[in-house]
């Protein structure tokens, strides 16, 4: 079932007719809608101020601390839908790896997975792993209301990055060097954890979210080559695995330019587009049949109001023809943007394209 389809046996929900939802599903809508990508969260003064004292894994298990983080950005900035507060490693820690996120560096594995030996760590995750997704998730949907609440998790492929790697890399040559040396390996590493990312998404769409983003933030280290044979079948497979709810699907990655073609291939309803490249172009790239996401640059808006309202002017135009377009940043809200500049592109945006 594809997201232009009500699925089967459910009557719609109060967020169906939503312009989020209704421009995943390439139908007309009232006016262009607006999320950001990191808006819970990262730039606020009101989401430091909960922060403050809690690491960010416990600040993710702690359903009426993220139900509150969650609605800021949408109390604030009046986006169109709010974007579940999490972090892409969640579901690894649910299942017992040994990791934490160190404040400047990032998620950090203490028992890095380099032979077949170490797959053993990656058990299935159920939602008995994960109970504070689901009461979050019951608590948000009765805030939002006919706002529409996008869940997320990692993509394979930038999971077993931060896995293979131990944290963040900018070469990642052990992850490469597993999947050019060993490809079997590589391969079962990836299908289990398109299975343990399947079981994540699942627990957030029966919980209520009305969308789900699958983030393959370092799928750009990735010659076209390398990602079809190597990463997407397992992004496939996740996308697959949802297919029957009948929500949208969201499919983003950084530095992707050259991988659009086959990230439409996936099997997503939406492809997010970073900044570097014209959306006119991307939806040549990706193919008939998907809406896209995008694609505003991040550092634009440090920039001042005449300079933004410009380059929105500028993604607006070259979304003109698309069948549905969901505006964006081309990645998340940088954390020293000024949240008045976020709440301004918001208005902006439902101004120039109200239909």
């Amino acid at each position: 079932m594809s997201a232009n389809e009500s699925p089967a046996g459910r009557k719609p929900t109060a967020t169906y007719d939503s312009a989020f939802l209704k421009a995943c599903r390439r139908e007309p809508v009232p006016h262009t809608p607006v999320w950001f990508m990191r808006q819970a969260g990262r730039s606020l003064p009101e989401y430091r101020k909960v922060r403050e004292g809690i690491a960010m894994l416990d600040s993710c298990m702690r359903p009426e601390l993220v139900t509150e983080i969650t609605l800021q950005p949408v109390r604030r900035h009046d986006v169109d839908a709010a974007i579940y507060f999490s972090d892409i490693v969640v579901p690894l820690k649910a299942i017992g790896i040994d990791l934490d996120i160190k404040p400047g560096v990032g998620p950090v594995v203490e028992r890095p997975i380099r032979t077949r030996a170490d797959l053993a760590q990656l058990r299935d995750l159920t939602p008995e792993d994960v109970p504070y997704v689901t009461e979050a998730i019951g608590l948000l949907t009765a805030e939002l209301g006919a706002t529409p609440l996008i869940g997320f998790a990692g993509a394979p492929f930038t999971l077993a990055s931060y896995l293979v790697e131990g944290g963040p890399s900018r070469t990642y040559e052990n992850a490469k060097a597993m999947m050019y040396g060993d490809p079997e390996l590589w391969a079962d590493l990836l299908d289990r954890l398109a299975e343990i990312t399947s079981a994540f998404l699942k627990v957030q769409i029966e919980a209520g979210a009305s969308a789900v983003q699958l983030f393959d933030s370092w799928a750009g280290a990735l010659a076209p080559t390398d990602y079809r044979r190597s990463v997407l079948p397992a992004s496939a497979k996740v996308f697959r695995a949802v297919e029957g709810y009948g929500v949208p699907r969201i499919h983003f990655g950084v530095g992707t330019g050259e991988l659009l073609q086959p990230m439409g291939e996936a099997g997503a309803d939406v492809v997010g587009v970073d900044w570097r490249v014209p959306l006119d172009e991307a939806v040549r790239r990706v193919g008939p049949g998907k809406a896209l996401q995008g694609n505003l640059d991040p550092t634009v808006l440090f920039a001042g109001t005449e300079a933004v309202e410009a380059k929105t002017r500028e993604v607006l135009e070259s979304a003109a023809g698309l069948e549905g377009h969901v505006f964006n940043l081309g990645h998340g809200v940088m954390p020293s943007t000024d949240p008045d500049a976020l709440t301004r592109l918001v208005e902006y945006v439902h101004t120039q394209t109200a239909r």
